[in-house]
């Protein structure tokens, strides 16, 4: 089953932490110095907050898949969509690993379609030349360059 995922950068995390675990009325299932994460099941959702250096707001929208065909499947929907399709398979991101799918809705909305098969323990892959200023994700404006300035992750 699919999961709907929101990712939202925040300017104060235990401040974000202690308000959106009031209103899912649960504690977040990842906790990190720079992230939190819940997965919810009412709503149906992968819920991740981050002060990773971008302005406060919505990061990006996502699709949460359970494994590597639905991932293929929802690819070709996304590709039906006639948007660049820009795969990053095996990227270590938000603290877990994961095969992924990036592009943008006609207004520039960022979405992420992934399978998580594994836990990281750094938000970021060691091997990636990033800094918290530009996030490791493959842009569809630039395919060629794994990192884009002020593009998000997860």
């Amino acid at each position: 089953m699919n999961r709907f995922h929101v990712h939202l950068n925040v300017s104060n995390l235990d401040d974000s932490i202690r308000f959106y675990s009031q209103l899912f009325a649960s504690a977040p299932a990842v906790v990190k110095g720079d992230y939190a994460k819940w997965m919810l099941e009412d709503p149906r959702v992968n819920f991740a907050i981050s002060t990773t250096g971008r302005a406060p707001g919505i990061d990006h929208l996502g699709i949460q898949v359970d494994s590597s065909d639905e991932l293929v499947a929802l690819g070709r929907r996304l590709d039906a969509a006639g948007s660049t399709v820009v795969p990053e398979p095996d990227a270590t991101c938000c603290y877990a690993r994961s095969d992924k799918m990036w592009t943008e809705d006609p207004q520039g909305t960022r979405w992420e379609t992934f399978h998580s098969f594994g836990d990281a323990v750094t938000y970021y892959a060691a091997d990636d030349a990033c800094s918290t200023d530009a996030a490791c994700r493959p842009a569809p404006a630039a395919v060629q360059s794994r990192c884009a300035p002020a593009s998000g992750c997860c």
